[in-house]
């Protein structure tokens, strides 16, 4: 069957790019390319298997989801020690593969996996708890941190929402008190105190169209005040 054609319009200097892309395109070898990435997957690749601690027969829980973990461990045993595994790119080889495991073993311990499992990871390293300028790091530096998103979402409703610097920092020390006195979640801390700080702004985002919304450390203490000093803070365990 021919190939399906579509008609546009350009500009000759697009033009020239999308041809350049049709060729380059026309002369790579697909098989080549798989080949090569095949041998990159077995030689450099990385698996990082997250959450590991949910498939350790800890005591807690039935005895059907006990065998269901151990089922889960018996399965991932041979990809971990190496085996040949059949992708749609043709079969990769596991045996130089590094696996990084990761897990919160709160309820269960590492000691709960199978002994043939814990031999396959033999270095076992111990994460601290997020710090307060941990915090203020992850509301600051990425490219898409979370108080962006927020203001980018708000202004959608021609609301902008400006974030001062004391503000950020008395976000920042909440997040760490909370997970202090409650359950420490990690994080996803952030996701549940911004939420509270901005539900008002969100829910009335179409009637303060064309305002600025100013979070500094006045309107965070006015806005979470109820949250820093009530004792039953179940509701913000996600």
């Amino acid at each position: 069957m021919p190939k399906q054609q579509t008609h546009r319009k350009v500009t000759v200097s697009s033009a020239r790019e999308l041809l350049l892309e049709q060729e380059v395109e026309a002369l790579m070898d697909p098989d080549v390319i798989h080949e090569e990435s095949i041998f990159l997957a077995e030689e450099t690749g990385i698996i990082f298997l997250d959450e590991l601690d949910k498939v350790a027969g800890g005591s807690e829980g039935s005895k059907s989801s006990d065998v269901s973990r151990q089922g889960v461990q018996r399965d991932l045993l041979p990809i971990v020690e190496g085996t040949t595994v059949q992708t749609r790119y043709g079969n990769v080889k596991t045996d130089n593969i590094l696996f990084i495991a990761a897990g919160a073993f709160h309820r269960a311990r590492p000691s709960d996996l199978m002994p043939e499992l814990q031999g396959r990871f033999p270095i076992r390293v111990e994460l601290h708890d997020l710090t307060r300028d941990d915090f203020l790091k992850i509301l600051t530096e990425p490219a898409s941190s979370l108080t962006q998103q927020y203001a980018a979402l708000l202004e959608t409703e021609g609301v902008k929402v400006q974030f001062a610097e004391d503000g950020l920092a008395k976000l920042a020390d909440i997040a760490f008190q909370l997970n202090q006195s409650s359950q420490n979640i990690g994080a996803r801390r952030l996701h549940t105190v911004l939420e509270r700080l901005l539900e008002d702004v969100s829910f009335e985002g179409p009637d303060l169209k064309g305002q600025t919304v100013q979070v500094n450390a006045d309107y965070v203490n006015e806005k979470l005040a109820e949250v820093t000093q009530a004792d039953d803070l179940s509701k913000f365990i996600l």
